[in-house]
């Protein structure tokens, strides 16, 4: 089954939901890192939250969600596209910690003292930028605080990620659930219970329940309407030719170094992993370049 997303809106109540599929993009961004279980679950986490909010977004608007603490992964950072594209990494994956009655200790590889910061490009001048405190470093309950405190949306976030002894993740997904004034609070009592009750967000992925099927469960008795699917997948918009703005952007004597020192340069992109070797020959023709009168 391919990754994919879907939003509906309840028709008698101010509420929207998302639910997502994520499993194949969050297996292959894990496996490009190399990444032990409890980083990939706690990476698979953040790109499946990531994906949820990037939904929310207008054409070509982008979002990126990057924890920062004091726990072993120090830095878990995903960004998502509008249009369903999602990147992401970790600072430290190869970090993998004891389980936590019988769990993946997600909370405890993030850590619990940091920060949150969303990072939202909307194709305005500057980027907006919210920051919380880390609530708890389970990540689902992290980005339900921070939209409910920093965005002022009260919000319930459920995430999931199942990954096997041989580190393959075989499950990944989660939902979203805002409300909106006027709230009606029947409704909104009536879903917080559901989510209160619903299984392990996981055991339903391995179940093989659809995105359909979480906000059935969710939005059991409350009538809503389906307004859009939307396929998700990974991918990252790194490139040689960008590589090569950067090293341009680093001026005639730093690329004079890179030849003199080295012969050439290497640059690897963090979110995907990909290397882009620089010879003698191109970073004189980049070196050439930076030097030519500007007309």
């Amino acid at each position: 089954m391919k990754d994919y997303l879907v939003r509906i809106i309840a028709k008698e109540a101010n509420v929207r939901g998302l639910a997502c599929v994520t499993t194949e993009l969050v297996n292959q961004v894990c496996q490009r890192h190399r990444a032990k279980p409890t980083a990939s679950a706690a990476l698979g986490r953040v790109l499946t939250g990531a994906a949820l909010m990037g939904a929310l977004l207008k054409t070509r608007q982008r979002v990126v969600i990057r924890f920062d603490s004091d726990g072993p992964l120090k830095k878990v950072i995903a960004e998502a596209a509008s249009n369903g594209e999602v990147r992401g990494y970790t600072a430290h994956p190869d970090v993998d910690l004891p389980l936590k009655d019988g769990k993946l200790d997600v909370a405890g590889a993030i850590g619990r003292s940091g920060t949150l910061t969303v990072i939202k490009d909307l194709q305005l001048k500057e980027p907006y930028t919210g920051m919380v405190r880390i609530y708890s470093g389970e990540v689902a309950e992290d980005l339900a605080y921070y939209l409910t405190e920093s965005e002022q949306i009260p919000s319930a976030v459920g995430l999931g990620v199942f990954v096997e002894p041989n580190g393959i993740v075989s499950a990944a997904g989660g939902f979203l659930i805002q409300s909106f004034p006027p709230q009606d609070e029947q409704t909104i009592d009536k879903l917080i219970s559901q989510i209160n009750k619903i299984p392990n967000i996981t055991e339903l992925l391995r179940e093989g329940k659809k995105p359909e099927d979480l906000l059935q469960i969710i939005f059991a008795g409350v009538p809503f309407d389906i307004l859009e699917r939307r396929e998700l997948c990974f991918r990252c918009n790194c490139s040689k030719e960008r590589v090569e703005q950067a090293l341009v952007s680093l001026g005639s004597e730093e690329i004079k170094h890179l030849i003199e020192e080295q012969g050439g340069a290497k640059a690897r992109c963090e979110f995907c992993q990909e290397t882009y070797l620089f010879d003698e020959a191109e970073l004189t023709q980049l070196l050439e370049e930076v030097k030519a009168p500007k007309h």
